[in-house]
């Protein structure tokens, strides 16, 4: 078959997914050709590829799609992802990003990594992060920073910066992600693509290298919402292996995706019906490019139909503070598994048992892991659990409680996903503190477990060069349907994809 792939640049999901039903294209002709970008590729994006696996798989959807019934039964079928490396994988290494981890290859595949297989997908490997996903810039990783596709002396964002440099650059027409406190949404907006984090157990954490188990979810990056709703829809599970999977009908995300709003009858205003809340506490001490992307946002969004808002998030605020006491505690919990025992990292020369998992511990786990171990043991120490970490977790049940009021004002939260656009690499190494301040507005909804996505919706132009900018919609628990017909019906009256 000829290959017609290089005519194919920046194609959506949906797009290759014609392609391959109409044989335009085959499903090696397509995993090669994103293996090719990759080899040439200077961002960082990817920890290990593995191209005779990849190939392997592409053949073997190749030999299905010949079966006009499988294209039915298996929309995904042939289309290339890029998977997290937090995600264990068997035929590729899975280090989370770490030293500790950086020979590891899994006996078994995550649930997430097995459920996207079966749909017919083709792993292309596994993307860069920040080391056991702690990071808002992707310089946390052992393996080196990803550098942002619209400019590479700026950051892509984290955890999941390397999904999100993927997509942006053409280098997988999807990618996995996982979100804890922004990690999907943050480097979404950053790099100028889609990206969903779902509710809080609705997808299998099993095979999931753990932060923070209250508060990981795995999501989904790519260009389109219509995307990032076709693979999510094979995500969702219950899953027996992972007691935080919750049972809940199976979601038709595409379904509605097409529709307008609550099922009205005007085309000229999809949106028609649709409240929108705005909280003041998302709005003011942000970039004023960011303010004006939002405003303008929401300008569109009311000519579709929707109205909007003024609602108040009043623990916004305390989110920072309640997050960072939390994830380090767990983490700290989650991470005392790796001390050179029975895998992973193990320092050379040590003089007895204790002294071996000091220095495996110290040379395994990099600056900002050992930082947040060191303050999640602190906080769950005697004398400071209820001070720390008993009161967080009580903000934690005020600030869920702050979105249900919300919700009962409105369908959907907008605002932005970020106070600003990406920032220079190297901007906050001497003072992280700041880069906590980033997570201002989506460290909320994480805590509460709500499902939200960011979509672009404007640009940063600075000099010769510009930085993307994310819209964030955030809805009640199981509304996923609901963002995604949203961000659907705005990328389609937009130019924002």
């Amino acid at each position: 078959m000829q290959n017609h792939t290089n005519n194919n640049a920046n194609n959506s999901v949906l797009e290759l997914q014609t392609q391959l039903r109409q044989k335009k294209i085959s499903a090696v002709e397509l995993a090669q050709y994103y293996l090719d970008n990759i080899s040439r590729s200077n961002l960082n994006a990817f920890i290990d590829v593995n191209a005779e696996a990849t190939l392997n798989q592409a053949k073997q959807a190749d030999i299905l799609l010949q079966n006009m019934d499988n294209h039915q039964k298996m929309p995904l079928l042939g289309i290339p992802i890029a998977h997290k490396d937090v995600f264990v994988t068997k035929e590729w290494k899975s280090t989370a990003g770490s030293k500790m981890l950086e020979n590891y290859y899994s006996p078994f595949n995550a649930c997430v990594v097995e459920k996207l297989a079966n749909s017919g997908m083709v792993c292309l490997g596994k993307t860069n992060m920040d080391e056991f996903a702690m990071g808002s810039s992707n310089e946390n990783s052992a393996y080196g920073a990803v550098s942002n596709p619209w400019n590479n002396d700026y950051v892509s964002g984290g955890s999941s910066g390397g999904s999100a440099a993927a997509v942006a650059a053409n280098l997988a027409p999807a990618a996995t992600g996982t979100d804890t406190g922004g990690s999907i949404r943050q480097p979404a907006s950053f790099c100028g693509i889609s990206g969903i984090k779902p509710t809080y157990g609705s997808v299998s954490r099993y095979g999931m290298i753990a932060y923070a188990s209250s508060l990981d979810q795995a999501g989904v990056m790519a260009k389109t919402a219509y995307d990032c709703a076709l693979i999510l829809q094979a995500m969702v599970t219950k899953d027996a292996n992972d007691s935080t999977s919750i049972q809940h009908p199976k979601p038709e995300f595409l379904a509605k995706l097409n529709s307008n709003w609550q099922d009205g009858n005007d085309n000229q205003q999809p949106l028609k019906g649709l409240k929108i809340g705005l909280p003041k506490e998302f709005i003011g001490d942000i970039d004023s490019d960011v303010q004006n992307s939002i405003n303008q946002s929401i300008q569109d969004l009311t000519k579709l139909g929707a109205s909007v808002i003024d609602i108040s998030l009043p623990r916004t605020k305390l989110s920072i503070p309640a997050y960072y006491v939390i994830a380090a505690a767990q983490a700290s919990s989650n991470l005392s598994r790796f001390d050179g025992v029975r895998y992973g990292f193990r320092a050379e020369n040590y003089s007895s048992l204790s002294d071996m998992y000091k220095k495996s511990r110290s040379l395994g786990f990099g600056e900002e892991v050992k930082k947040r171990i060191m303050v999640g043991a602190y906080v769950l120490s005697q004398g400071y659990y209820d001070a720390y970490y008993l009161k967080a977790q009580k903000i934690r049940r005020l600030i869920a409680m702050d979105f249900l009021e919300a919700f009962k004002q409105c369908d959907i939260i907008l605002g932005p996903v970020a106070p600003t656009p990406a920032w220079q690499k190297g901007t906050y190494s001497k003072n992280p503190a700041h880069m906590y301040l980033a997570d201002i507005f989506t460290l909320s909804a994480s805590l509460a477990g709500l499902p939200c996505m960011s979509v672009p919706c404007g640009f940063k132009v600075q000099n010769n060069f510009k930085l993307p900018i994310g819209l964030q919609l955030i809805a009640p628990h199981f509304a996923e349907s609901d963002i995604l017909q949203i961000a659907n019906v705005y990328q389609k009256n937009t130019d924002w994809l």
